[in-house]
Parts: C-alpha cells; sequence; structure tokens
C-alpha cells in the first residue's frame, strides 16, 4: 500500500488544501494530513479545532486520516512507512522554502519522496492569512473555505480579532 503525509498547520484549511488533499487521495492509497506544529507561527485555532474542521472539510474521502504531529514531518513518514510528503506550491516563495525542506527530509530519510502539486487557478492565491485578513475587513469568505466549515472559521477569527 502505497501511502502520503500531507503536512499543514490548516489555522484555517482553505479550499486549497482541499484542493491538494483531494488530488493526492487519488494517486495514494492512504492519506495523513498531518496537523504538524510550525514554531514561527502564532495559531488561533486550536489543535481540536483544527481537526475537527479538516476532518469535516474531507469527510467525504475514505482513504484520508487526520493526525497532529510536533516533530519533524519526515520522523512521522518513517513511522508510518509513508513513501511520500505532498506539498502544495503556490509561488517561488512556496518553492524556496518547499525546496530546502526537500532537501533536509532527503537527507534525513532518503526513501522518502517529495512531491509538489500546484493548486487550480481557483486556489492560487488562497492562503490561512489571506483569509484572516479578508475576515478582518468584513469581506466574504465563502469562495476560499469549505462552506460546512464557513461560520466556524469567521467566528473564531472575529472573536480574536476583538
Amino acid at each position: 500500500m502505497k501511502s502520503a503525509i500531507y503536512p499543514g498547520s490548516f489555522d484555517p484549511i482553505t479550499n486549497g488544501h482541499v484542493e491538494i488533499i483531494e488530488r493526492a487521495s487519488k494517486l495514494f492509497d492512504k492519506v495523513y494530513v498531518l496537523i504538524s506544529i510550525n514554531l514561527k507561527k502564532k495559531y488561533i485555532f486550536t489543535e481540536q479545532e483544527k481537526i475537527d474542521m479538516v476532518k469535516k472539510a474531507i469527510s467525504h474521502l475514505d482513504n484520508v486520516e487526520v493526525v497532529v504531529w510536533d516533530s519533524l514531518v519526515v520522523s512521522y513518514a518513517s513511522k508510518v512507512n509513508a513513501s511520500c510528503i505532498i506539498r502544495g506550491i503556490r509561488n517561488h516563495n512556496d518553492f524556496e522554502n518547499e525546496l530546502e525542506l526537500a532537501y533536509y527530509n532527503s537527507q534525513l530519510n532518503p526513501q522518502v519522496e517529495t512531491i509538489l502539486l500546484f493548486p487550480s487557478t481557483n486556489n492560487l492565491f488562497v492562503s490561512s492569512s489571506s483569509i484572516k485578513e479578508l475576515i478582518k475587513f468584513n469581506q466574504d469568505i465563502c469562495k476560499y473555505v469549505p462552506s460546512c466549515i464557513k461560520e466556524e472559521i469567521e467566528l473564531k477569527i472575529r472573536k480574536r480579532l476583538q
């Protein structure tokens, strides 16, 4: 069985994330959506809130599991015998960051490949930080986040901004 990991902070999950997860679920028998902890980021949503939102957003996918991990992504790949780390990239900044991560991951475990997926043009510029900014200025986010969690995202971010 071929499995892959799709790591991210998902604070909050966007339609871009969901698109990449859906595409990865067609390429692999099993996909682990890995909610990872990035020490450089300040999060709005708790780990449990992220787990719940991601599960709701991908409930239509049978071969995807949501997990939280607080160590190196490549270590989780070794733990579950995943052959691949999936990363979504939107621009040259993402590419430079992902290239560096792919290098270190290949040094730590040469058996794990990194695959970069580009989102569709509808999701090319969608980011969690943009969602937060749009909500801050009372703009509609329905095009950018799964409808099943839109209100939850808006309420939490508005509450945090007060």
